[in-house]
């Protein structure tokens, strides 16, 4: 996949807005073909690596695959589902059609459509659609996050003691990571195990002050970046670099960069 040097400017201010309001429409076309199929499956399917998929992740991809290259032919495309197309293109669209398929099997409105693009100067906007609540974030680079067109902050000045932490991925943990983990769980004042995106966007919004995630593929993590950047959060990796473009990574995301510091502080060397 492209990670920055293929030569092409990166995307100018106007170029950002028309593609951040062609995201929606992306957003749009998954949540049509995501809706029909929420609480009304009759078969989940089982991947390789034992997670579940749906008919619903498989026909929202295809969906925004077709708008993208109706669209844009010359970008690339890299979706959870149906892999890379066009990787070495200078504009490459990030798509996770649903993440948090559990929850969506479930019947639990919490999963979300994650859209994101990049250029050569890396995450340039993403989106989060949760198409049954009705909720959408978009964050753009240089301009900053709006959740259903409003703009919105990140909450700051959150000491650890008072700060509400949420993970999705404890589970995965291995047990000396668990054991670190569980200090930090004992040192917040609320925690939350469930969400997947939707978590990172309500920290964008003020309403939980610490996300993080073991290891987790770009389609998991390229469209929180700019979302929380935009709202003025902090999110990289457990070391505290910059997450990348191309490849897996562990995510760290804080409403504050005080606590974000302070949360480094237990999961740095894991």
């Amino acid at each position: 996949m492209s990670n920055g040097d293929s030569g092409a400017p990166a995307l100018s201010a106007t170029e950002l807005g028309e593609l951040a309001a062609f995201a929606g429409r992306l957003a749009d076309e998954a949540g049509a073909a995501v809706r029909p199929h929420f609480r009304r499956l009759h078969h989940v399917e089982r991947k390789e690596d034992a997670s579940p998929v749906t008919v619903a992740d498989r026909a929202a991809e295809e969906a925004m695959r077709r708008l993208i290259l109706d669209s844009y032919p010359d970008h690339g495309v890299f979706g959870e589902e149906f892999g890379v197309s066009n990787p070495d293109a200078a504009r490459l669209w990030i798509l996770d059609p649903i993440d948090g398929t559990k929850s969506f099997v479930a019947g639990l409105p919490i999963f979300a459509t994650m859209i994101a693009l990049t250029d050569d100067a890396g995450f340039a906007l993403g989106v989060i659609d949760q198409p049954i609540v009705g909720d959408r974030w978009v964050g753009v680079r240089g301009v900053g996050t709006a959740q259903n067109g409003a703009p919105v902050r990140c909450r700051s000045g959150v000491a650890l003691q008072d700060a509400v932490l949420a993970t999705t991925t404890y589970e995965f943990l291995t047990a000396t990571q668990r054991q670190t983990v569980d200090r930090l769980f004992g040192d917040v004042r609320l925690i939350r195990l469930c969400g997947d995106a939707y978590i990172y966007a309500l920290l964008s919004s003020g309403q939980i002050d610490i996300v993080f995630d073991t290891e987790v593929q770009p389609y998991d993590f390229a469209a929180l970046v700019t979302i929380v950047e935009g709202a003025g959060g902090v999110i990289t990796d457990w070391s505290g670099a910059p997450l990348p473009v191309d490849r897996p990574s562990r995510v760290l995301a804080c409403g504050d960069p005080a606590l974000h510091r302070a949360v480094l502080g237990y999961l740095a060397g894991l």
